[in-house]
């Protein structure tokens, strides 16, 4: 069994300041969930970032836009930071960096060219210019007391890397997100050679992703999607809306290619969808016909059969352009005979939301082609199979699996041992655990905070889970206003309490049973002492909270407002 730190490990306390020399690893998002990768390298007094990206919210978090991580451990050592080190150019990887740039916009940003111009452009939003430093393959960068060697790896976006740490205390490797595809797009596979070379100097830790560590052999070739891709766009009898992640350049590049097959002009739908592909393009990690890409404008002059259009929702976002088609409020509308085809597979925690849009679709007389029906996406990360080939010729001395929930880590960890990797160098952790590497040796340290921080329109951070508890609770349970007149010099309410329902259904009659539960828990109160009017709301509050769940087992928002009756 691997060194399992769970979440329920009330004994992790604080950890004790870094010894000399050793170098301390803080994951802050993306162990335990699949998304605000984020994890801080300390060593000699320096800090070097790797990847800073957001998770999306799910239906349990209404009105949330994205979750950053917490950057409370950064904030007291901005000055420390060396550095930024960006794996490639997926929103769960960057798509916190303009928010802690906003803290210290000077820290330098280094990743490949794809994927700084991916930051670089979303920075611009924000009114921020960075400062980048662009790497490749087989460079090395130095950031302070952390050289910083980079390793080509394909995933399912263009110019991804791998990041080796070497400092005094060892050698780090993390994979990022990768994959050992054999026949990429792009003809640029995971370099196992530089790898091995990595493994022959000593990897003391690796980090690797865990995402798919639960399936067995390989990994599915993007190639194999052409068939099934062609057949679509062969049998299609309408329009044809593909929705795809906003970055995923390969798979965007197989539907140009498809368009262009079967005579189909091809337009681009969403702010993002625009940027990216037309960033893609410029630096030549796209490939589109000359005349296939069109102006949205110009569809209307088109016949339905020769259109196709590339839009961003295959996660159920409800701003995305598929999730406002689905709901009849975009421009866009899919009807009968049009093809909805999902690029992308689906997040862990977005499975309600994205079969709501299908079935939305489905509903206006589309026809919906996605993963479980049709071999139209395969996954960008590696499967048990890769894993266990990168621990055979990487032969870490310790091992500490990231990017993914607990199932996905603990599959991961399973495989290290088979491969030979101690037990207790194998480490099991959750996003604030604190783990140490000190002369060749990973343990955990501590843990330290490591919540969720919750973006709502343009607060950061203001929105809490008991916050969302209530708008849930709104939602689904309702919400109840009750009004009192007090006299504070008898103790007593003047008259029976006043309630106003918002969404609370109950059979006739509650008001008056709900006055009598108000007045005696007042009495109650007030029989322990003086009650003043903010005392006199919380009693009232309190008696009818637990009286609305023993007798209509329902647990409405309860607003009370007491006036006082001078």
């Amino acid at each position: 069994m691997p060194n399992i730190a769970t979440k329920h490990s009330l004994d992790l306390k604080k950890p004790q300041p870094l010894k000399r020399g050793a170098l301390r690893v803080t994951p802050l998002g993306g162990l335990g969930d699949v998304g605000r990768n984020m994890t801080l390298f300390e060593h000699k007094g320096k800090l070097v970032v790797v990847d800073c990206g957001v998770l999306f919210p799910e239906e349990t978090q209404p009105g949330i836009d994205v979750i950053l991580p917490d950057f409370t451990p950064l904030r007291d050592r901005l000055a420390d930071v060396e550095a930024i080190v960006l794996t490639h150019g997926h929103e769960d990887h960057i798509g916190g960096v303009p928010y802690l740039l906003k803290e210290r916009p000077d820290i330098p940003l280094v990743g490949s060219k794809l994927t700084l111009a991916f930051i670089t452009a979303k920075l611009q939003e924000h009114k921020i210019t960075p400062i980048t430093h662009e790497v490749a393959a087989g460079d090395h960068h130095q950031a302070g007391p952390f050289d910083l060697e980079f390793v080509a790896v394909n995933h399912s976006i263009p110019d991804g890397l791998a990041v080796a740490l070497r400092t005094s205390a060892g050698l780090v490797l993390h994979t990022g997100d990768f994959k050992m595809d054999q026949f990429p797009m792009d003809k640029r596979i995971t370099d196992l050679n530089h790898f091995a070379r990595l493994g022959d100097e000593g990897v003391d830790l690796f980090m690797t992703d865990s995402t798919n560590a639960e399936v067995p052999g390989f990994t599915t070739a993007e190639k194999d999607l052409g068939a099934a891709i062609d057949r679509v766009f062969r049998e299609a009898p309408k329009r044809i809306v593909v929705s795809s992640f906003a970055s995923h350049v390969h798979r965007i590049q197989q539907v140009l290619d498809t368009a262009h097959k079967h005579g189909r002009k091809v337009a681009f739908v969403g702010r993002s969808m625009v940027r990216n592909m037309g960033i893609a393009s410029d630096l030549g990690y796209l490939n589109i016909p000359k005349g296939l890409v069109v102006d949205l404008k110009q569809l209307s002059k088109m016949q339905d059969n020769k259109i196709v259009l590339i839009c961003t929702g295959s996660q159920g976002e409800p701003m995305a352009a598929l999730s406002r088609m689905a709901n009849r409020e975009h421009i866009i509308k899919v009807g009968e005979g049009d093809t909805i085809l999902l690029a992308s597979s689906l997040i862990p925690g977005n499975e309600n939301a994205i079969y709501g849009v299908i079935n939305s679709l489905i509903r206006w007389g589309a026809t919906v082609v996605h993963k479980g029906n049709a071999k139209v996406h395969v996954s960008g990360h590696a499967s048990a199979g890769e894993l266990t080939y990168c621990y055979n010729i990487v032969k870490p001395k310790n091992v500490l699996p990231v990017h993914g929930e607990w199932r996905h880590l603990t599959a991961n960890a399973d495989l290290a041992i088979a491969t030979g990797v101690a037990e207790d160098r194998v480490l099991v952790v959750e996003d604030g655990v604190v783990v140490d590497l000190d002369r060749g040796r990973a343990s955990i340290a501590g843990r330290i905070p490591a919540p969720y921080v919750f973006v709502d329109g343009a607060t950061i951070g203001v929105a809490t889970e008991d916050a969302l508890k209530d708008r849930l609770s709104l939602a689904e349970e309702g919400h109840i206003t009750v009004l009192g007149i007090y006299d504070l010099a008898t103790q007593k309410l003047v008259e029976p309490v006043e309630f106003i329902p918002r969404g609370f259904v109950e059979a006739v009659g509650w008001e008056d049973q709900a006055e009598d539960v108000a007045a005696k828990a007042l009495e109650q109160a007030t029989a322990r002492g003086h009650v003043d009017g903010e005392a006199a709301e919380r009693a009232i509050e309190d008696g009818l909270s637990r009286w609305f769940f023993r007798r209509h087992r329902r647990t409405p928002v309860i607003t009370t407002v007491v006036i006082d009756a001078d």
